[in-house]
């Protein structure tokens, strides 16, 4: 993996220090450049956690991916900036059904200054900025406030506090995995009828104010205040809207 290419993937020319403001600055980046997207689930390509194959398919090809792809290929790029960092495991947390199985998302954590931080560039609409883990502080994000709880034994809550109601988002300890540990969860999202991803294809990119999402035929645009829909009629139109919004080019 070539740093250098990945940091101007993400458009990040920023210092390189080992330091709370750097990874803030890593994460809003690689979240306002790279989008959140399925869209290999429905065109018939396998998604392998291979990361030469990730990483030609994010930085070199300038698509999205999904959590594994996402999450995965960012740790990389911050172990190899220096900072002490790990893969864990999270159960996204279903409404009305409670929590989801092991290695349903994968996450990064990184220590810094004697402090664990929560960092999530493969969650769709999440927090810009990366979370302490502090149990039972309400911290402040550009996309909201949070608050991260204990909730059994070693396992952690992570919530969006919205109108004053407390969202759940999802479950993790704080227990280090492999890779290789995501991959039975991984295909199971790429085929089972019942994965979020198999219901339609998706590609979703954060803004500096909002946020522009295609799901399944209906491409929305929100910006501060304001929200346009706008009904894609045929796959021309898509694939015109795909290119101008995301940057993305189907080339299979």
């Amino acid at each position: 993996m070539n740093i250098n290419h990945y940091l101007e993937r993400i458009r990040y020319s920023g210092d390189l220090n080992l330091s709370v403001e750097v990874l803030r600055a890593l994460q809003e980046s690689h979240l306002l450049t790279v989008p959140f997207e399925n869209l290999d689930v429905h065109y018939g390509r396998a998604i392998e956690l291979d990361l030469d194959r990730i990483y030609k398919k994010v930085v070199l090809s300038q698509r999205g991916g999904f959590c594994y792809e996402l999450n995965g290929l960012f740790y990389e790029l911050l172990k190899g900036l220096g900072f002490q960092v790990k893969r864990i495991s999270a159960r996204i947390f279903a409404r009305n059904q409670g929590s989801e199985r092991e290695f349903d998302h994968l996450v990064t954590i990184a220590r810094l200054d004697d402090r664990d931080f929560l960092l999530d560039v493969g969650f769709g609409e999440f927090t810009l900025h990366p979370l302490t883990i502090k149990p039972g502080i309400v911290q402040q994000d550009p996309r909201g406030n949070f608050i991260i709880e204990k909730h059994e034994g070693d396992v952690y809550r992570v919530d969006k506090i919205e109108n004053g109601e407390v969202e759940p988002q999802y479950l993790f300890t704080l227990k280090e995995r492999e890779l290789s540990e995501f991959q039975e969860m991984c295909r199971y999202h790429q085929t089972h009828p019942e994965s979020f991803f198999t219901r339609q294809r998706l590609i979703s990119l954060a803004r500096k104010n909002g946020r522009v999402t295609i799901a399944g035929n209906k491409l929305k645009i929100s910006e501060s205040d304001r929200v346009e829909e706008i009904e894609l009629e045929n796959e021309a139109m898509f694939e015109s809207k795909l290119k101008e919004y995301f940057g993305v080019t189907l080339d299979f």
